[in-house]
């Protein structure tokens, strides 16, 4: 995005501060009385991602691929795509005190700056594993998970004061949410996929508890028992305030069921590499537009732009954009004028430094990726 915002919009950057990104977004959302931007709680996991390869390993054989990348997953996706963001991020989680633990604690406090003062080392305790064989345009997992002695969701016995929470709907909304929530927070939720396959429509009695619903199509079709997105939509905004119904490369659409306004907005034109995670950054995008006061279509359009970036790369969490990809959006023509012109309105929030910096203005944690280059 090429633009300059207004003059005196952006206040002068503190250069050596590596805290002055968050610290110029933060000045452009309203002044919040909060310790935090966002607080969740999950399971971390190693994630440790093969490319390249034709197909999958037949028994007996060994297949040789030049791409492999490890990040944080699961619940770090979310995290690191909105500290990214510049928003502050407290996160509960139990680490393994093995190597994988020590880099993932490492990747998180230090390099993409989430806030670990609600998480735990837990001695003996082995960190979960997810291996992701990529091929063709599918892709194939395998997960090694064993539950912590303390679940994420009990690590939290004094919640912190905090704008937004962020719950995954596959358990009861933790009695810390509901209180946070009492205390003036937004819950947004999100689901994962239910691999019985069952869809049980009583998850749906949780959104009693959350304004705002993050599902994609395939989850919010088979909990309402509706044929098609849209009717889905309509199903879950009897519910709760907001929903947005993730369509892939479709886009999205959504309904503020307390406004009446309705939304939709296509997917951001690019190839994308590699999906993970695309969904838990289009969250994070949606976060940012909400705390800004955004109407519905521009919430939509600037998550679909994160996630749309993020698929560009390899990996889910340390494939999310930072301000100063977002800022070089565009500027190599691979999307028409007339498509840039549609995200103008985030150009004030921009600080002026990644204007100038672009794509490689952060320093930042990124995937271990190796690939032979072609």
């Amino acid at each position: 995005m090429s633009y300059r915002p207004p003059p005196g919009t952006v206040p002068e950057p503190q250069l050596n501060d590596p805290c002055a990104e968050r610290e110029l977004v933060a000045d452009r959302l309203p002044d919040l009385d909060t310790e935090l931007d966002v607080f969740l709680s999950g399971r971390v996991f190693m994630d440790m991602i093969f490319t390249g390869l034709p197909g999958l390993p037949p028994p007996g054989t060994e297949l040789v691929t030049d791409g492999l990348g490890s990040a944080p997953g699961g619940i770090a996706n979310i995290a690191v795509a909105m500290s990214r963001l510049g928003l502050h991020v407290g996160l509960a989680a139990a680490f393994g005190d093995d190597m994988f633990g020590s880099y993932l604690w490492r990747t998180l406090a230090e390099q993409e700056g989430v806030d670990l003062r609600w998480a735990r080392r837990m001695p003996g305790w082995p960190t979960p594993v997810t291996v992701s064989l990529g091929y063709a345009a599918d892709r194939s997992m395998v997960t090694y998970s064993r539950p912590p002695a303390t679940p994420p969701e009990e690590l939290v016995t004094a919640p912190p004061r905090a704008a937004v929470c962020f719950v995954d709907l596959a358990h009861p909304v933790p009695d810390w949410a509901a209180r946070m929530r009492a205390a003036g927070s937004l819950v947004f939720a999100d689901l994962g996929w239910d691999h019985t396959e069952t869809w049980c429509a009583s998850v749906l009695d949780r959104l009693e508890h959350v304004d705002v619903f993050l599902p994609n199509a395939v989850e919010a079709m088979a909990y309402t028992r509706t044929d098609s997105p849209e009717r889905a939509l309509d199903a879950l905004a009897e519910r709760l305030p907001v929903v947005a119904v993730k369509l892939g490369a479709a886009g999205a659409i959504a309904l503020d069921s307390a406004t009446g306004e309705r939304a939709a907005a296509p997917a951001l034109p690019v190839q994308a590499l590699d999906p993970t995670g695309a969904g838990d950054v289009f969250a994070a995008g949606f976060v940012f537009g909400t705390l800004a006061g955004w109407p519905l279509d521009r919430r939509l359009r600037f998550a679909n732009l994160c996630a749309g970036l993020s698929v560009r790369h390899y990996s889910g969490s340390l494939g999310a954009p930072c301000w100063g990809e977002i800022a070089a959006f565009g500027e190599g023509g691979e999307v028409p004028v007339e498509v840039l012109a549609e995200y103008d309105f985030v150009v004030p929030y921009i600080p002026e430094t990644e204007l100038e910096r672009g794509a490689d203005s952060v320093a930042r944690a990124q995937p271990t990726l190796r690939e032979t280059l072609t």
